[in-house]
């Protein structure tokens, strides 16, 4: 048997392996780059907008002085990270059985992945437009359920989005 090994270096010719043509495209790229309008916003004077389909920090949707949830528990038992605590107690309210004592989300440890949005039966947690978090300490990060919450007319347009899709 003649087993010939052929190289890389043997199948190149003369100016491949100089790398002079490679060379050449790559600088063509980038001056065709630079002379192309940027999409660059101006972060602190031009804020970005985002859709009603964005996932950012979620949040307690509240109406008037109750809120949604009834803690059930389903969204601290499908988070990934392990993020969502809640303890639930019993209520004399009529219209549900039990709601949330203590609900705390580590903003540390989410994922913003939407899992506890989209097992919410009652549609209690959803993932709102904030991106702007900043956090001093560890402590600060964790959030209870006076931060979470927010009045569900600020969160319109992500629940007509998550009942448009679901």
């Amino acid at each position: 048997m003649n087993i010939t090994k052929n190289t890389e270096a043997e199948r190149l010719n003369f100016w491949e392996r100089m790398y002079l043509p490679e060379i050449a495209r790559g600088l063509g790229l980038t001056f065709r780059q630079m002379f192309k309008p940027s999409f660059v916003r101006q972060y602190p004077e031009e804020k970005w907008e985002p859709t009603g389909s964005y996932r950012g920090r979620p949040v307690l949707v509240a109406e008037g002085n109750d809120e949604r949830c009834v803690a059930c528990g389903l969204c601290a038992r499908v988070c990934p990270a392990l993020a969502i605590q809640v303890q639930a107690s019993e209520t004399l309210d009529l219209s549900k059985e039990r709601f949330p004592v203590l609900f705390e989300i580590n903003m540390l440890r989410c994922i913003y992945c939407g899992f506890c949005e989209e097992v919410c039966p009652e549609e209690a947690i959803i993932m709102s437009k904030d991106y702007e978090l900043v956090f001093k300490s560890q402590k600060e990060a964790i959030l209870g359920k006076e931060q979470l919450r927010v009045p569900v007319e600020q969160l319109q347009d992500r629940l007509e989005f998550l009942r448009q899709y679901r």
